[in-house]
């Protein structure tokens, strides 16, 4: 393991505990990593990069939704890497194009983690409810369907910036929601 990857398991620890700013800071240093090899894995398939940015912003989003299905005796990086392959492949999925992507460039280290299960369902759709109508439409566009910020702008009549900050108090609003029933 390196030392970026040794700093971001620290960070991700500390934000299990509820270090807000090393989640923040984890977040603001993985964004431009995935960005590059995102990027590089675009420019490898003599595709333009203007759509690297939906695969990093759902890559993140992921990260954020599935951040206690991290184990905590593993490193974060093949967690991390597996994501952003698994989103990467999802994005040229959904443009119709099959194209098999080796894990081996997303990371040095290919084990990565099995999923544990979530929340239940019905937690979920009681919280869902809860939140503002449009809020509830961006998240369940992005998280639950798949669809690109991008897709979901254009879909909703929103900007791709309405569509981050609706997501983000989505998120937020979700998250204190859960704390509270704790």
């Amino acid at each position: 393991m390196d030392e970026r990857e040794r700093r971001w398991t620290q960070m991700m620890l500390a934000a299990h505990a509820g270090d807000r700013s090393a989640y923040e800071q984890l977040l603001r240093e993985i964004a431009p990593a995935v960005r590059v090899v995102v990027r590089r894995r675009f420019a490898s398939f003599g595709m333009a990069t203007h759509d690297a940015e939906d695969v990093v912003q759902d890559t993140l989003l992921a990260v954020h939704l599935k951040r206690q299905t991290w184990r905590t005796t593993d490193p974060l990086g093949p967690w991390l890497w597996t994501i952003a392959r698994n989103k990467l492949v999802d994005h040229l999925r959904r443009r119709g194009r099959r194209v098999e992507v080796p894990i081996e460039d997303f990371a040095e280290t290919l084990s990565a983690p099995e999923e544990r299960p979530g929340a239940d369902a019905a937690d979920v759709e009681r919280h869902l409810a809860l939140l503002p109508e449009k809020q509830r439409a961006v998240l369940k566009a992005v998280a639950v369907d798949g669809a690109s910020i991008g897709d979901t702008a254009r879909h909703m009549g929103m900007t791709a910036g309405a569509v981050r900050v609706a997501l983000h108090r989505a998120f937020a609003g979700l998250a204190a929601r859960l704390r509270a029933d704790d």
